[in-house]
């Protein structure tokens, strides 16, 4: 039986911890060990607490005899469009906060109807609901976004952390007419509907178009949502109760939230919602004291990033960039989220947008004007090199001169190293996977090969999985996350060993395969996995059945790391990285 704790930021660095099994303490742990011990009597049946010595009250611990947390789900009722297509619901991305300020996170989750559209497709889908969840399974409120919501991934990003510093966290979405709070409040106009019932416009986009006789492409309107309010709302916690909404930033049109095709064309690239309709969100501390909302619009083309306070009950708009009045090579950029780390050491974080950056103020910061990519990694990648890096994927690579995928230093923008492309290079991922070169191993759909941080070939063989990672086992390095599956690459033999099946459990979002949440969350400084059964009837928090020799503090109270993972939710689900390099390297074989 393996027990595992935190430790804290606040703790000292030589804190002792006091084990009790069945209310007798079994050990007392060494200056500076591990908080984690393997009881080899255990039984299932026995029940652990763990006291920081100078404490006086022990902190019972979960048993998780089957290896996770089982937390049941109130699934929601399916329903049928108004073209009479039913849909179910399914537990899609998820995040976590401590929403009622008793030390131990909520799960605030999202349910996807399972006609949930992408942006290039036409098409009525039902609505988006958010729910939050005690550990225990006691779900606290339900949101339902309404009809003037769209369903996707690309609409729907949730926003969660302690904005105003009172202990608990709050909840900011974009929301609508017609939003359902978790008190049973409506926002705006409660019987509005601002569906598109019909029509098309013609459209220069493959994905999603019908062709018509003569060649010519159109995008249907059918249920999109191209007019109607649109609101940023702050829902309190403990309740889902709306404690403020203000107009969302940007709208749609120049004045206002009502644009003809014609102007959505020229503002964002399409007069039918593909482009301007596309969201990303997250949290990013601002100010070096308490975390700001960061949402924003566009990627492809125009981009508006906002960043919002709420203080003292007031939520307040803190900036606004706007690609529009930046200097040229900020449109474009963005990716399908973004990041977020103090890339200039000041105490207060940057918004890495895609191939672009932006001060914590909001002014831009640098561009690589390598556009827009599926996939990004932030972090201190590199730990040869001072501060941090930035390593991602790309799209347009007949635009961007043939960059498939560019580690970047993430302060200034310069390309440290590329590689080239001949299409869209879809996936990518920088993390610590083998001992004998330090940092982070880079690889990418584009090439076989598998890089050093400093871009050398380090292996013509690179694991097959790009897609999640997590800290899982004793070590230091880095697993895999694919599915539901969890892998250690083997760098001796170079082949990826599985760890972990997840019977079961499903991912989320078909290919993108991705989990509810991979965070830090229970137990020491490795990672937790939350999927959800197949069923839809529970989430599961897999927690890792191995000791580790390895002390840290939690690495959620890495300011870096906590933001990342506010931001995992949005779009296209990227792992979090922290503000700093595990020391893993060990000296490279001669001829590498």
């Amino acid at each position: 039986m393996l027990v595992q704790w935190r430790l804290l930021a606040t703790d000292s660095s030589d804190a002792r911890f006091d084990v009790f099994k069945n209310g007798v303490k079994v050990i007392r742990t060494g200056a500076g060990e591990a908080t984690n011990w393997r009881d080899v009597s255990g039984d299932l049946q026995a029940r652990y607490a763990v006291r920081r010595v100078d404490d006086q009250k022990p902190s019972d611990a979960l048993n998780l005899p089957d290896g996770y947390l089982s937390i049941p789900l109130d699934r929601p009722a399916g329903g049928i469009t108004p073209d009479g297509v039913a849909y179910e619901y399914q537990a899609n991305d998820g995040t976590v906060g401590d929403l009622d300020g008793d030390g131990r996170y909520e799960i605030i989750l999202k349910w996807q109807p399972t006609n949930a559209k992408d942006n290039a497709f036409a098409g009525f889908t039902g609505p988006t609901l958010i729910d939050a969840y005690r550990l225990d399974g006691r779900r606290l409120w339900r949101i339902d976004l309404g009809r003037n919501i769209r369903s996707g991934a690309h609409y729907t990003q949730m926003v969660v952390q302690d904005f105003d510093g009172d202990g608990r966290a709050e909840v900011a979405l974009k929301t609508a007419d017609g939003t359902i709070d978790g008190a049973g409040r409506a926002i705006g106009d409660a019987e509005a509907d601002w569906r598109e019932d019909g029509g098309e416009i013609p459209s220069h986009d493959r994905t999603g178009a019908e062709r018509k006789p003569d060649g010519s492409l159109a995008a249907g309107l059918v249920g999109r949502i191209l007019s109607g309010p649109e609101f940023i709302t702050v829902f309190d916690g403990r309740t889902g109760a709306a404690l403020a909404s203000a107009p969302y930033v940007p709208s749609r049109g120049r004045a206002g939230d009502d644009a003809t095709s014609e102007e959505m064309a020229a503002i964002w690239g399409d007069g039918y919602g593909n482009r301007s309709e596309r969201y990303l969100g997250g949290a990013a501390d601002l100010d070096g004291r308490l975390p700001s909302i960061v949402m924003a619009r566009g990627y492809y083309g125009r981009t508006v990033v906002a960043a919002w306070d709420w203080r003292d009950g007031r939520l307040s708009q803190r900036w606004v960039f706007d690609s529009d009045t930046a200097p040229e090579g900020y449109a474009g950029q963005g990716n399908h989220q973004f990041s977020v780390a103090d890339v200039d050491g000041d105490g207060r974080q940057e918004i890495i947008y895609g191939t672009m950056a932006l001060d914590d103020d909001g002014t831009p910061l640098w561009t690589t004007r390598l556009g827009h990519g599926d996939a990004m990694h932030v972090g201190d990648l590199d730990p040869t090199r001072p501060g941090l890096e930035k390593f991602g994927v790309h799209e347009n690579v007949v635009g961007n001169g043939g960059v498939g995928s560019a580690m970047v230093d993430a302060s200034t923008g310069e390309i440290l190293w590329r590689t080239p492309g001949q299409q869209d290079v879809g996936r990518g991922v920088a993390i610590d996977i083998d001992p004998r070169y330090p940092g982070a191993e880079v690889w990418a759909s584009n090439s076989n090969d598998l890089y050093s941080a400093d871009g050398r070939v380090i292996s013509p063989t690179h694991p097959q999985q790009m897609n999640f990672a997590i800290w899982w086992d004793g070590d230091a390095l880095r697993e895999l996350l694919d599915g539901t599956r969890i892998f250690k690459w083997d760098w001796e033999n170079q082949r990826s060993v599985p760890l972990l099946s997840a019977e079961g459990a499903a991912s989320n979002n078909g290919t993108k395969a991705n989990p509810v949440l991979v965070a830090d969350i229970l137990g020491d400084w490795r990672e937790e996995v939350i999927w959800r059964t197949a069923d839809n009837s529970a989430l599961r928090i897999y927690v890792t059945p191995h000791p580790t020799a390895i002390r840290h503090v939690t690495l959620m109270h890495d300011a870096q790391y906590r933001s990342q993972v506010s931001g995992q939710n949005s779009a296209y689900n990227q792992p979090s990285h922290p503000s700093f390099a595990f020391k893993t390297a060990q000296p490279a074989e001669s001829g590498h």
